[in-house]
């Protein structure tokens, strides 16, 4: 059901997290968030940065607001991302965290590498009986970041098998059924979300082109299985709400996982199945090498691009962002095109300004084409030269 993009011509969003506060230090941990929202402290902390991170989005012009990852805690790598359902849903051993085995559903570092620091930091809970919902509260959340603006607020969350392969296990018999009882409860937990009203629920979905890429070919656990779990995982949601389905290559610490630029060719006839409205593809950092196939591949769905690159601290200028648009509609529809960032900005390695104007100049490249289009341009008041606070020229800086 498109909600958020409805009617909107190349809308744009940010995939999810943003830098976090430095002032922001106080951590959610295996507390549940109405729990800690009582923590006069926890509360006025979350809410300015809430409003810190809502506010950059609406100066920048997006259509699509996220909370910026708000509610994770500050971690290694953004550990919190597969680790915050774990610590709060039921099933598992809260009070006794184990390291993720090496090489787990992902890619193992050596020491010396920074991404070592990031599998060090898998420390998650052990499944020791039936897995269900528990205290995620994903709707309280949502709720009280959509309650400081009247734009809509994505929320983004992970599919069940990032969880499952980071888990050890003393209940289930084999992973695939750990994983589907993950799913199931995070199923659970996406309707009520999308019963309050939620327009956007955005899946984080890598293994399905992650496992391609890595050339896996085994008989259980291979992107077949993955394009299940999704399916699984947003059933019945679309009937409700706007599911996107992110095609994550990883961003821990700002890091790309992988030596060399890899592509989704491999993937693209699993996602065109996906159970999804919207599918987002990391298309900046890697030159645009898919976006033909990807034109060809995705046929029923809209299609999301990343202009942005997380990994980078230089901001993208306007021109390269409308160059990247320009780019993609060769191959996808402007009525089927979302402009994005390729993934979260907020994964330790950068800058709360630098990603401030990387959003700045994401919409800025977009209104550049929406006015050959003949599209509405959206305000963008960061970009206004009347709030500047240095004498400007008429035709530049004076």
């Amino acid at each position: 059901m498109f909600r958020a993009t409805k009617d909107v011509i190349l809308p744009t969003t940010i995939t999810g997290s943003l830098p976090r506060p430095s002032w922001y230090t106080e951590n959610l941990g295996t507390r549940h968030f109405l729990e800690a929202m009582v923590t006069r402290r926890f509360r006025e902390q979350y809410e300015d940065a809430l409003t810190c991170y809502i506010r950059d989005q609406e100066i920048a012009g997006l259509d699509i607001l996220t909370d910026g990852d708000c509610r994770f805690d500050d971690d290694v790598g953004g550990q919190s991302w597969a680790a915050y359902p774990p610590m709060h849903m039921a099933g598992f051993e809260h009070d006794n965290p184990r390291p993720t085995p090496v090489g787990r559903g992902g890619v193992a570092f050596p020491r010396g590498h920074i991404l070592h620091d990031y599998m060090e930091s898998r420390v998650m809970p052990t499944v020791i009986g039936p897995i269900g919902r528990g205290d995620l509260q994903y709707t309280e959340m949502w709720k009280a970041a959509q309650r400081f603006t009247k734009k809509p607020v994505k929320f983004g969350a992970v599919t069940a098998e990032l969880v499952g392969f980071a888990v050890q296990d003393k209940h289930y018999k084999n992973p695939v059924d750990r994983i589907f009882a993950i799913a199931e409860a995070f199923n659970e937990e996406y309707h009520e979300l999308a019963d309050a009203g939620c327009p956007v629920i955005q899946i984080e979905e890598p293994q399905i082109h992650l496992l391609a890429a890595r050339g896996v070919t085994d008989p259980v656990i291979n992107p077949k299985l993955m394009l299940e779990i999704f399916n699984r995982t947003v059933k019945g949601l679309r009937a409700k709400t706007e599911v996107w389905a992110h095609s994550c290559w990883g961003n821990p610490s700002q890091q790309r996982m992988f030596a060399q630029v890899q592509s989704y060719k491999a993937s693209l006839e699993l996602y065109n199945q996906v159970d999804a409205d919207v599918v987002t593809f990391e298309s900046s950092s890697s030159g645009g090498i898919d976006l033909e196939a990807i034109g060809k591949s995705i046929t029923d769905k809209k299609i999301a691009i990343g202009v942005i690159d997380h990994h980078t601290l230089q901001v993208e200028q306007p021109s390269q962002v409308a160059d990247q648009i320009r780019a993609a509609m060769k191959h996808i529809p402007a009525e089927r095109l979302v402009v994005s960032t390729d993934c979260g900005m907020g994964r330790e390695g950068m800058s709360r300004r630098h990603a401030a104007y990387k959003i700045v100049s994401l919409v800025l490249g977009t209104n550049i084409v929406r006015k050959e289009i003949g599209a509405p341009e959206a305000q963008v008041l960061a970009a206004d030269a009347r709030y500047s606070l240095v004498q400007m020229a008429r035709d530049g800086v004076a």
